[in-house]
C-alpha cells in the first residue's frame, strides 16, 4: 500500500477484464465482442468528422446521439443519459441512485462482476441472491417483502455470464412490487434474443434501462453506451456527469454512434446472423457432450460433465484459443464461449473434439 493512496484504494477489488494477449492466429472468444465489423456507415461518418474540428470540445450533452435513441426507443430526449461505455453509465447510476447509507443494493449471486466492484467502490452494501438451480433469476426472490427496504435492485437481462433472460412481464412484476426503489436492467446483450425493458418505462418510472454499443453495434472500441429512464432520474445522473466530467463522449464516438443507431438495416442483418450463428454453435457443443444453458446473448455458456472446464480453458489456449472461465461457486464447471464467424465454431469445436479425444 503506498503512503499516497487514499485510504479506501487498498480496500478495492478492480474488475477483473477478460484477457487480451497478444499471440499469432488468436481465436478470441472470451470477451464477447461482434464477429461482424461496425455499419460501414460509421466509418464513413467518423473520417467525415476527422478535421480541424477536433480542436473544439464536443457537445457536452450529446444532443445528436440522445435525439437518435429518443427516435430509436419512442422517449422523449431529457429520458436518454449517455456514457462513455455502459460501464461508465453504470457508474454513475451507483453513485447516484443507490447510495443510501447501510441500505443494500440487491442483485443476483451470479451476475456482471463490476456490480460488487461499484458496490465496494461507493461504498454500497450488497445482498445478493442466489439463482435457480437452473441458473435463472427466480421473480418471486425479487417481488416479495424485502427483510429491509433495499437502495434499488439491479439485474443483467439476459443475465451475464448465463445468457438466460427474463420476459418483459417478469420485469414488470419485479419493478411494480418495487416502486419506491429504482430497478436497473442492465441490457447490454438484449439485441440477441429478448426484449428491451424499454417498453415498460410508462408504466414503471422506477426503471432504469442501461444499453452499449459495444456489443450488437459492434463499437467496443468507441465506449457509447446510454441509459433510458424517467426525466427525474435522468436529471439526477446529469447532476453526478457534470460534477465528475463535463465532456465524457469525444465528437467521433458521438457521430460513429448516431450513424450505428441509424443503420438498422445492418444491425438487424448483423444480429441476426450472430443468433443463428449461436444456434448453430449450441448444436455443435451438444454433439460433443456438453450441457449449454440457454442463451439469448452472443455467447454460450456451457460444461461437459466428463471434463474440468478450468483445464479445459487451459488447453484451449495452448491451442490458440481463448475463452473465458470464472473461478466462481456454481458455475466453475463452465466456460463462456463468444460467438464468433462459422469458421470460428469451426475451429473451436475441432479442437474441443480433438482436446477431448485425447483426454478420455
Amino acid at each position: 500500500m503506498s503512503r499516497y493512496w487514499s485510504d479506501h484504494v487498498a480496500d478495492l477489488s478492480p474488475y477483473t477484464p477478460g484477457e487480451q494477449p497478444r499471440l499469432d492466429n488468436l481465436l478470441k472468444l472470451n470477451t464477447n465482442e461482434h464477429p461482424f465489423g461496425p455499419s460501414p456507415r460509421v466509418l464513413a461518418a467518423i473520417k467525415a468528422a476527422t478535421n480541424d474540428n477536433l480542436r473544439l470540445y464536443p457537445d457536452n450533452d450529446a444532443m445528436a446521439l440522445r435525439q437518435t435513441v429518443s427516435t430509436l426507443h419512442g422517449v422523449d430526449t431529457a429520458q436518454v443519459f449517455p456514457g462513455n461505455g455502459s460501464d461508465e453509465v453504470l457508474a454513475h447510476i451507483f453513485n447516484g441512485l443507490f447510495r443510501h447509507g447501510d441500505r443494500p443494493l440487491v442483485m443476483p449471486d451470479i451476475t456482471y462482476s463490476f456490480y460488487r466492484t461499484y458496490c465496494k467502490l461507493y461504498g454500497i452494501a450488497c445482498q445478493t441472491i442466489p439463482l435457480a438451480d437452473d441458473y435463472s433469476i427466480r421473480v418471486s426472490d425479487y417481488a416479495g417483502v424485502q427483510p429491509a427496504k433495499p437502495a434499488g435492485i439491479i439485474f443483467s437481462n439476459p443475465n451475464a455470464p448465463t445468457g438466460i433472460a427474463l420476459s418483459l412481464a417478469d420485469i414488470r412484476v419485479i419493478a411494480l412490487a418495487n416502486p419506491d426503489v429504482p430497478v436497473v436492467v442492465d441490457e447490454a446483450y438484449v439485441d440477441f434474443g429478448a426484449s428491451s425493458a424499454i417498453a415498460l418505462l410508462s408504466e414503471c418510472p422506477n426503471l432504469v434501462v442501461v444499453h452499449t454499443l459495444s456489443k450488437s453495434r459492434s463499437l467496443a472500441g468507441l465506449r457509447v453506451g446510454y441509459a433510458v429512464a424517467s426525466k427525474e432520474i435522468v436529471d439526477g445522473l446529469m447532476r453526478i456527469k457534470d460534477s465528475f466530467n463535463s465532456y465524457p463522449l469525444d465528437s467521433l464516438a458521438q457521430v460513429g454512434a448516431v450513424a450505428a443507431l441509424q443503420d438498422t438495416a445492418y444491425f438487424d442483418e448483423t444480429r441476426n446472423a450472430v443468433i443463428r450463428l449461436r444456434e448453430a454453435l449450441t448444436q455443435q457443443l451438444k454433439t460433443l457432450g456438453f450441457q449449454v444453458l440457454p442463451s439469448q446473448a452472443n455467447f454460450v455458456f456451457a460444461r461437459h460433465s466428463e471434463h474440468d472446464a478450468a483445464a479445459l480453458s487451459r488447453m484451449l489456449r495452448a491451442h490458440g484459443i481463448l475463452v473465458r472461465h470464472f473461478s466462481i461457486a456454481r458455475i466453475d464447471q463452465f466456460l463462456r464461449i463468444t460467438i464468433g464467424t462459422q469458421a470460428d465454431s469451426d475451429r473451436l469445436c475441432n479442437t474441443l473434439s480433438e482436446i477431448l479425444l485425447k483426454t478420455h
